[in-house]
């Protein structure tokens, strides 16, 4: 059996303009300048203190404070209708197919919280999909191995049988952090050389993709499945 752990923000979900809506109502609510877009979607990915932390880059801001006023942002943005954060193109019949596999479970290793993923999943009719979600509520940000090991164990994987799908470097470091392996997508927030420079054994440029480059990195277990399908 294999475990197929996506990223949300970047990977499945399209939710930039979202995150750097909240991130401006945020810093504005502590009257201070938001950093521009292109830093907010280099830290997309991380837990929340450790963002506001690495946007801050060592000015001395109420962290906790840009926390809360980025958690209300969305809370704000739920109530009034407006949070609208598209899956990307191929995203949904990808999930599906690996769902009808039986020789892959799948789950969530994600900076965001396991709020946000509900509504994540909720938005977009996911429910009983992923077998194990890991969040930035119960573990450390990454590209600490947390979200993965715990993922491990919950589904008794190890880690030689285990992927990380992502568009960050955090992704690919928190994989190889794990010793699993890492994929990237290029249409997400971070460089396509960049994922391959923090390890992605291979990085797909779209979701139809998926499945070859899965095939790759483990060939004998599309191999199996031939084998059984061909006596079924």
């Amino acid at each position: 059996m294999k475990l197929i752990l996506f990223d949300v923000d970047g990977t499945l979900m399209d939710s930039q303009h979202m995150i750097c809506a909240a991130m401006d109502m945020a810093w504005r609510g502590q009257g201070l300048a938001c950093p521009e877009p292109a830093a907010v979607r280099a830290i997309i990915g991380l837990s929340l203190s450790t963002a506001m932390e690495c946007l801050s880059a060592g000015a001395d801001h109420p962290i906790d404070e840009l926390v809360a006023g980025y958690k209300q942002a969305f809370t704000t943005m739920r109530a009034a209708g407006t949070w609208k954060a598209p899956l990307y193109p191929g995203a949904r019949a990808a999930i599906e197919s690996l769902t009808r596999r039986d020789d892959c479970v799948l789950g969530i290793a994600t900076g965001k919280s396991r709020r946000g993923v509900a509504a994540m999943v909720e938005t977009h009719a996911l429910e009983g999909v992923f077998a194990t979600v890991q969040t930035a509520d119960t573990s450390p940000s990454k590209p600490h191995p947390g979200m993965v090991l715990e993922a491990m164990r919950e589904t008794g994987i190890g880690p030689e049988d285990t992927v990380v799908i992502g568009d960050t470097v955090f992704d690919m470091a928190m994989a190889r952090n794990a010793q699993a392996s890492a994929i990237g997508v290029s249409w997400g927030y971070h460089p396509v050389a960049e994922l391959h420079e923090a390890g992605a054994v291979s990085v797909i440029d779209d979701f139809a993709a998926l499945d070859s480059a899965l095939d790759n990195l483990w060939p004998r277990l599309r191999a199996d499945v031939k084998v059984d399908a061909g006596h079924a």
